[in-house]
């Protein structure tokens, strides 16, 4: 393999899939592109979620009352309100293929459609986004908090803001705010910086890093999962996607990020930073719904910015797509802080998702919900886990300890987050994945105990045959266990692969969760014609470029096939940046790629010297390795095939890989 193998390595394959939210480019796999509707529900699924709807509250409108408050100005031909047309099928009559209590969530994120006062010297364009961009006033111009996705929606939403501003709209931006390391709240930056050049960044404690460092290692199979989470390639219709439980949508373009110039300086829970005259008050909420996060209050105007601590509905403690499970007990505590310190003054919260909420009493009571709820999730877990209810059954379980009181407000609902994911996510944190049941220590690989479960079951006929008349009782949960080990046994088995699917499909239209009910959707598609174009592939080159040596290196370090690696011996290098006067040693040793920081080089078989900022460049795609070592940009000195044993030990991730047996060609 040639001296550049690694440079290719590095700009094809480091990909991070942010948030639960970030999709910035759609990577195209060779597949056809099938148009796809689905099925209808079945009589059990109308059934289901018409008992479902009789136990919801749908005289509480208070919510569609706050998204539409202080409507400024509605969105122009300019600023195509493109979210909204695409979910223009979105009545007033809930489907039968549809939760009710997620349509519900579907209808109320339909409302925000313009420029919105939320108090004095204080706005939000909503609905452009997942997210919500919001303006303060400051004492010489606007201070942008979260910038939504992507630069093209950040400037739209901007230039729209300033020409419909009632005060200051011929202001600057002079600051912007990141609330925390997900990428609808930081994507836009670069829209707003080259509008406004001179425009001051703050951040969340070590977001930087954060944001760099999540979902590096996993990346790929955190993409590849992504698309069924968010059903990144089903149709939207009352089949397909209805919501996105945060927002209507994401907006399309590229994700940006340009690196604060002042964060949270982690040394205490809270800060005070005068920008542009307006003093504010942090508080850093890091381990709650990101790894750096944190809340605002604005004293002078009684106004709290909750970031994503709180929203119309219950976040994820575990993000479906895979991440670290969050930290349930710290969330509730963070936001009973808040509650102490600002629940006497406040008069207004407003946040990166949903409608602000007005008047001390209920910013109160809508506080107190959200935090019970998460204390709920965290205690009621442990609680059942403590009398011996195992990771399979306690998200049943916990369904039966939610109060009703709570249960009845709609923002704790599951959209987001459901009780019984994120009830798992608590057990897995403090005991892990098994039980400590036996028959769970060391089962089968998967497509061997499959093809034993079918042989117990008479073969595939009998299990077939039976899975068709439990399916015609509606009994979906059982029959998706036990054909999904005939499928994957046999996955030409069209008969059993067919039922799946349509089983899938059922779950999915009863489902509140409107991660669930991609997923189950995604896994019905899949299984009836194949991987679809369409699934997300994050690749911010802005963001890429912030990764630090140590950090990239351990990436790679998940690329080697050890097998490989190991025919090698012993390699040993330094990496050299002199422009940041930093030195990285690298082994490949018995098969593992190790690295970290020295003080000086140490005894190597090669020196590779490059300048970090020409690293930058290389993951920019604005140069290759192989054309500054031709320059003298970089030079490797020693046994210059240490560097290609390196790089010829990698492996490409296959990004389409299966989840469900996908059909035989």
């Amino acid at each position: 393999m040639k001296l550049s193998a690694l440079t290719l390595a590095i700009i094809s394959t480091v990909t991070l899939g942010f948030s639960s939210t970030t999709v910035a480019a759609q990577h195209e796999h060779d597949h056809i592109t099938v148009h796809y509707e689905g099925k209808a529900a079945t009589q059990h699924t109308a059934q289901h979620n018409q008992a479902i709807a009789e136990t919801l509250n749908f005289t509480d409108n208070k919510a569609f009352e706050q998204s539409s408050k202080n409507l400024v100005a509605k969105f122009d031909k300019a600023t195509a309100d493109i979210l909204r047309a695409e979910f223009a099928f979105i009545s007033e009559q809930t489907p039968d293929s549809v939760n009710p209590s997620l349509y519900r969530q579907a209808q109320l994120n339909m409302v925000p459609n313009g420029l919105y006062k939320v108090s004095d010297g204080i706005y939000q364009v909503r609905g452009t986004d997942l997210s919500n961009l919001t303006l303060i006033k400051g004492k010489t111009g606007w201070i942008a908090y979260d910038v939504l996705l992507t630069k093209e929606a950040s400037k739209a939403s901007l230039s729209f803001a300033l020409k419909n501003l009632p005060e200051g709209s011929d202001l600057p931006v002079v600051a912007m705010i990141y609330s925390h390391s997900h990428a609808d709240h930081f994507g836009g930056a670069r829209g707003i910086q080259e509008m406004f050049p001179n425009v001051e960044v703050y951040g969340s404690h070590n977001i930087t890093k954060e944001i760099v460092d999540e979902n590096v290692l996993a990346g790929n199979a955190m993409s590849r999962r992504a698309a069924y989470q968010y059903g990144a390639t089903l149709g939207k219709h009352n089949h397909g996607i209805v919501d996105a439980a945060l927002g209507k949508g994401l907006s399309k373009g590229e994700i940006t990020y340009v690196a604060p110039d002042y964060t949270l300086n982690g040394k205490g829970k809270w800060e005070t930073i005068e920008i542009d005259g307006l003093e504010m008050v942090f508080m850093d909420a890091s381990g709650t719904e990101a790894e750096s996060e944190m809340i605002t209050y604005i004293p002078s105007k009684k106004a709290l910015w909750t970031g994503e601590l709180t929203y119309q509905g219950m976040h994820n403690i575990y993000t479906l797509r895979g991440a670290k499970v969050r930290d349930a007990l710290k969330w509730s505590k963070d936001i009973n802080e808040m509650i102490s310190a600002f629940g006497t003054d406040v008069e207004v919260l407003f946040a990166s998702h949903s409608a602000p909420v007005w008047g001390n009493k209920d910013i109160n009571q809508f506080l107190r919900l959200q935090r019970d709820n998460y204390g709920l999730v965290h205690n009621q877990t442990l609680r059942l886990a403590n009398n011996g209810v195992g990771i399979q059954d306690i998200g049943d379980a916990i369904q039966d300890t939610i109060p009703e009181a709570v249960y009845k407000a709609w923002h704790t609902n599951g959209y987001h987050g459901t009780y019984s994911h994120n009830a798992k996510a608590v057990y897995n944190k403090y005991l892990g994945y098994f039980d400590m049941n036996p028959a769970n220590l060391n089962p089968l690989p998967t497509k061997l105990e499959s093809a034993k479960f079918v042989e117990y079951m008479g073969g595939a006929d009998a299990a077939v045959k039976r899975a068709m008349g439990d399916f015609a009782q509606g009994e979906y949960r059982f029959v998706a266990t036990a054909l999904n080990k005939v499928v994957t046994a046999d996955p030409s088995n069209d008969a059993a692969r067919q039922l799946l699917a349509d089983t899938y499909e059922q779950l999915g239209y009863q489902s509140e969760g409107a991660g669930w009910r991609n997923i189950y959707l995604t896994g019905a598609q899949e299984l009836r014609v194949g991987i679809q174009k369409g699934a997300p592939k994050t690749a911010s080159a802005d963001v890429i470029s912030e990764m630090d040596m140590p950090t990239l290196f351990d990436f790679l370090a998940v690329k080697i096939d050890s097998q490989q690696a190991a025919k090698h011996g012993l390699v040993k290098m330094n990496i050299i940046t002199p422009d940041t006067k930093q030195v990285l040693y690298i082994e490949l040793s018995n098969g593992n790629l190790s690295n970290n920081l020295v003080d000086s080089e140490q005894t190597a078989d090669a020196n590779l010297i490059i300048n970090k900022a020409d690293v930058t460049q290389i993951l920019l795609g604005k140069t290759t390795l192989k054309a500054l070592l031709a320059s003298g940009g970089a030079k490797i000195t020693g046994d210059k095939t240490a560097f290609s044993k390196i790089a010829g030990s990698m492996v490409e991730f296959d990004p389409a890989f299966e989840i469900v047996p996908i059909p035989q060609s």
